[in-house]
């Protein structure tokens, strides 16, 4: 996130009474749509093998996966080699902020109604003081591992799926504004809606709902209201991540937060465990942001609600 300044018995009738109703063979009944696929489980150990990726990456490249280093470029191809090998149409969009060549990459999943593109992205480059595990590696690696799920299930949805890892989102949310500001005002119009992860694994976590698009929040919020996790509002990442220059531009956009460098209060404490008084994530921004900078709870019941979401608006 960018530093802000200032039983088998009943089976069979259970399958005529779903043909019963798809088709409309029950007396007065219309034709129903199709049944929705349900969210699969997103392995939580395999978005940490990701991270355990990530960190190696920026140990071998000077600590960081900084815009314009060679870490954030080792992190883009990872994850474009494991796209590309899962049957993703993947683009390199390439872009210059502070001298330095920056990156995004974008994965397409083929099919789907390309006149409504459901959009999931987070920013993959860390700031130069660490390996930016929490920020924003587990946004990156759960998006990640979402896409390959969909490969490894071949979801088949109604809607368009589209992946996106940004670059220099820590220099103010260049990579992602570089992409909305390339595409025609047609190009905007199909995308029904862009959904951010951007620290979803804060070790002193909090559950964070973006209150943008009404439909987006209520099915993020029907996900944490099944597992009986209380949330609210987003606040203090407003406008501070690569939903912005979406939103901006008049796309619906939504997503999920852990909480950064605010301090977790003694209700919250109460609400979600966690020490009050402490800062969700006190290595924000820092050298501690490592792999054992995560709670894995919290990156599990996020990376899920991902998928989720995911599932649910593209069905």
């Amino acid at each position: 996130m960018k530093l802000s300044i200032p039983g088998r018995a009943g089976t069979a009738a259970m399958v005529t009474a779903v043909t019963l109703l798809t088709t409309g063979a029950i007396t007065g009944a219309a034709p129903a749509s199709p049944l929705a696929v349900a969210a699969p489980d997103l392995p939580v150990a395999n978005v940490k093998a990701h991270l355990a990726q990530l960190q190696a990456i920026a140990t071998a490249n000077g600590g960081n996966r900084a815009h314009g280093r060679t870490g954030y470029k080792a992190s883009l191809d990872y994850a474009k080699a494991k796209l590309d090998a899962a049957g993703f149409t993947t683009t390199v969009q390439q872009f210059t902020s502070g001298g330095r060549t920056g990156y995004n990459l974008i994965a397409d999943w083929p099919g789907g109604d390309t006149n409504q593109v459901v959009m999931s992205g987070s920013h993959l480059d860390s700031v130069t003081a660490g390996a930016g595990i929490n920020d924003n590696g587990s946004g990156s690696a759960a998006v990640l591992e979402a896409a390959l799920t969909v490969s490894r299930t071949q979801y088949q949805p109604t809607k368009h799926l589209r992946f996106a890892w940004w670059g220099a989102e820590e220099l103010g949310m260049v990579g992602s504004r570089y992409y909305v500001n390339s595409l025609t005002t047609a190009n905007r119009s199909k995308i029904s809606g862009y959904l951010n992860f951007d620290m979803i694994g804060s070790p002193n976590p909090g559950y964070f709902v973006y209150d943008d698009d009404p439909a987006i929040e209520k099915t993020f919020q029907n996900y944490f209201a099944g597992i009986g996790i209380a949330t609210e509002i987003e606040t203090e990442g407003d406008g501070r991540s690569d939903h912005a220059p979406f939103k901006n531009a008049g796309i619906p956009v939504g997503g999920l937060f852990s909480g950064a460098d605010y301090i977790k209060t003694a209700a919250q404490a109460a609400k979600w465990g966690g020490t009050s008084g402490r800062a969700f994530d006190a290595c924000y921004h820092s050298s501690c942001d490592t792999t054992s900078n995560i709670n894995d709870t919290a990156l599990d019941r996020n990376g899920d609600a991902l998928a989720y979401a995911v599932w649910e608006l593209s069905s």
